[in-house]
């Protein structure tokens, strides 16, 4: 695979590092997170350990924390300049990539990480998927089969959503989405408060703006991360995770996919590899690998989950 935004191997804005490379950059601090919080933060098949924090995850967070350290400086110092006392606004971090790479638990793990450093204490996490339209109004628009694809989503929300977030409101109120029912909850909600970061983690958040429109929500990012990996590593993990999920949570008879928890293991392979084939590898391949190029930062995982090299811009 070549380097994001490159041809061919020629010139390209960004800089490779590999593992222990990155890994050398790490601050001379223990990890803040203890082995059993690694394990609730990890997702399913993600083989997160102690060691892939200290290597990848630290490194990373600090130089986070120096970026958004230094948003908040330039922020002071043009203040200054026009002889205001505009208050600070969040620094916001976008996590992409594909189902099943491991990108919500790499945006779980940045939230613990970044809200441990001294200048950023109040770290707050959003998924896209609030920001999904409701299953009825996907069933009206005949979206259902193409559910995470951009159109599947309310962008004009979302990017309300961030503005105001961006802009120092105070309190700003997002969907929720449920995994087991596999819908947005009516009158639920999830409330941001004036937060030092925003991380807002999901599979299109990387896009460019939509036709018609000049502004999208990554335009209104500090700093933006792609979790990458082979597109066939990550559907053997799509699959992986779908077993696992069908043998735990699909059996919940209030699960949107309990109809699922009686297949054989064959059978639910079959299902397994029906799914990603029809909507997550299109949606991949369509529409989230091409953001990939837009990131400042690309993860970049091996067959094991685990990071192998970092890609990032030049400054």
């Amino acid at each position: 695979m070549s380097d994001p935004g490159s041809a061919h191997g020629h010139e390209t804005p960004f800089i490779e590092l590999d593992r222990d490379d990155w890994a050398a950059l790490a601050p001379t601090v223990a990890s803040p997170l203890t082995a059993t919080e690694v394990i609730e933060l990890r997702g399913l098949g993600d083989e997160l350990d102690l060691d892939e924090v200290a290597a990848v995850y630290l490194p990373l967070s600090r130089l986070l924390s120096l970026y958004a350290e230094g948003a908040q400086n330039l922020h002071a110092a043009t203040s200054s300049f026009l002889g205001e006392r505009s208050p600070r606004t969040p620094f916001v971090i976008g996590v992409a990539g594909s189902v099943a790479v491991g990108k919500s638990t790499v945006a779980r793990l940045l939230r613990e990480l970044l809200g441990r450093w001294e200048g950023t204490p109040r770290v707050e996490l959003v998924t896209t998927d609030g920001f999904l339209f409701p299953n009825a109004e996907l069933e009206r628009r005949g979206l259902m089969q193409r559910k995470g694809f951009p159109e599947s989503y309310d962008r004009r929300a979302l990017l309300r959503f961030v503005s105001q977030v961006k802009s120092g409101v105070r309190e700003v109120r997002a969907p929720f989405y449920s995994h087991l029912a596999y819908d947005i909850v009516p009158d639920a909600e999830i409330v941001v408060n004036a937060p030092d970061v925003l991380i807002v983690e999901g599979l299109n958040v990387l896009q460019p703006a939509a036709p018609g429109r000049s502004l999208a929500v990554s335009d209104l990012f500090d700093f933006s991360i792609y979790v990458d990996a082979r597109t066939a590593d990550i559907a053997r993990w799509y699959e992986e995770r779908f077993l696992r999920l069908q043998r735990g949570a699909f059996t919940n008879p209030a699960s949107f996919f309990h109809r699922f928890a009686s297949l054989t293991e064959e059978g639910a392979r079959a299902r397994a590899r029906e799914i990603w084939a029809s909507i997550n590898e299109p949606n991949l391949v369509q529409n989230i690998v091409p953001t990939r190029p837009r990131a400042d930062l690309v993860l970049r995982k091996g067959a094991d989950h685990a990071v192998s090299s970092v890609l990032l811009r030049k400054v």
